[in-house]
């Protein structure tokens, strides 16, 4: 493992654990050169899968690429790197999970859609303007809309749910 700071080879492990899946492991390693720290991640790579694009052109998938996207819809919102590392890393294990070689560019951001819309409403909104290629305003206020109306609708079941339980005791 080669120091991102001064290229030196060596480096000695300080401390690993698993990670929130328990599909990696996290190193906390020291540079023996230059003495400064950095962590990395190990994984199996069980599976090589394919993203079928809307073109039909097929493309290795890239969970980079993938957090690259996921990183800008969620930049100045007060979701943390971590947040994001643990929402690729479900999507990854349910990849794995379906057995597929190959995925819909489109399912695959409908699982990090799915996501986001829980963690944060405002990722969720870039997220998806640039996933579905909204044109227009009109696009973003129907897709607000939408998220208003599901979150309605949310919150109300969740008033008749703990209504019925303080009705019960």
């Amino acid at each position: 493992m080669y120091c991102p700071f001064c290229n030196h080879r060596d480096s000695r492990v300080l401390e690993s654990r698993l990670s929130h899946e328990n599909s990696s492991v996290r190193r906390r390693r020291e540079c023996e050169g230059c003495r400064k720290r950095f962590t990395t991640f190990e994984r199996t790579e069980a599976f090589q899968l394919l993203v079928v694009k809307a073109s039909g052109e097929r493309e290795p998938y890239s969970a980079t690429k993938l957090r690259d996207g996921i990183s800008r819809a969620c930049a100045k919102t007060v979701v943390t790197a971590q947040q994001i590392d643990e929402l690729i890393e479900e999507v990854e294990i349910e990849l794995q999970a379906s057995g597929k070689k190959e995925v819909l560019s489109t399912a695959l951001g409908d699982m990090v859609l799915i996501r986001l819309r829980v963690l944060n409403e405002v990722a969720y909104v870039r997220f998806a303007s640039v996933y579905r290629q909204f044109q227009s305003v009109e696009d973003f206020i129907a897709e607000l809309n939408l998220l208003r109306s599901t979150s309605e609708a949310s919150l109300h079941a969740n008033n008749s749910i703990a209504a019925a339980r303080e009705k019960a005791n």
